[in-house]
């Protein structure tokens, strides 16, 4: 069993023994625990699960999206991407945008309606300017949870922050780490998502300042499984992983938002529909 999917299930199942009933903002109710973590060795293959089949474009699109720091519901619809239609229809925004989020934080942090571009800050590119000239600092991170400006959100960010770990290897290779902190995890749904995709984030920064990617760890805190996805977890728990992909990635402009990629060997079970809680 690859591990990655081990933990996976390991989760699922602490949430279905001991998770806690607790209301949500969506009405649905949940299963909840606090405070979990996951750790992938990069080395053992993409983090992508094998346990259902996985939306791999849309995980990409909206990858894309954030690093070019647009938060336009278009690009997402042009590209046949869906995961934000609800909490964009949801929240009557008539401007076509999602408010101030992730890509917006990470590329453009300031004020949102102040219109001054020398006050805005490209996280993005100093972490990789940082990485570059002083890659054993302990300030590589980015930031997406900007008080000034949550009301103005569609939607708080879940993963509110990520920050990135150098070290150099007894063989002379520098090795890459990172490490996201997410508030809210919607275990069936978004977390294998947000998995995937700060794996590629990190395979995007280690080939962008020539290093080695070694760990990808998530560190969880209200994690939940919606009541209307629990026979569908269930479904998972008796599935049995196949090995990890491989990805590869080529013609990076990160700045710019533009990767081409190809996953190799991805073999999984059947996709499994479960209903967005919005």
């Amino acid at each position: 069993m690859n591990n990655l999917d081990k933990q996976y299930k390991k989760l699922l199942k602490k949430l279905l023994l001991e998770g806690a009933d607790k209301s949500d903002r969506t009405g649905t109710g949940t299963l909840s625990i606090f405070g979990q973590t996951i750790r992938h060795n990069m080395a053992e293959g993409f983090p992508l699960l094998t346990t259902k089949k996985m939306a791999v474009k849309s995980i990409m699109t909206e990858l894309k999206w954030f690093l070019k720091g647009r938060t336009d519901i278009q690009y997402l619809r042009d590209n046949n991407c869906k995961i934000w239609d609800g909490d964009y229809d949801k929240s009557g925004r008539t401007d076509g945008t999602l408010g101030p989020i992730y890509g917006k934080q990470w590329r453009s942090w300031g004020e949102y309606e102040a219109g001054y571009p020398e006050s805005q800050i490209d996280q993005l590119a100093n972490l990789i300017e940082n990485l570059k000239t002083n890659p054993d600092s302990r300030r590589l991170m980015v930031n997406a949870w900007n008080v000034g400006e949550l009301n103005e959100m569609v939607l708080p960010p879940c993963h509110y922050g990520f920050q990135v770990y150098t070290r150099l290897g007894q063989d002379g290779y520098r090795y890459i780490s990172l490490m996201w902190s997410q508030r809210s995890v919607d275990t069936f749904l978004g977390l294998p998502f947000n998995i995937a995709s700060y794996g590629t984030l990190l395979l995007l920064l280690a080939q962008e300042v020539k290093m080695v990617p070694e760990y990808l760890i998530g560190s969880l805190g209200d994690v939940h499984l919606y009541s209307n996805h629990i026979k569908q977890a269930e479904e998972q728990l008796k599935r049995t992983p196949f090995p990890l992909p491989d990805i590869a990635l080529d013609d990076i402009d990160i700045l710019n938002g533009e990767f081409d990629y190809q996953v190799l060997g991805y073999r999984s079970h059947s996709q499994i529909k479960a209903p967005m809680s919005n």
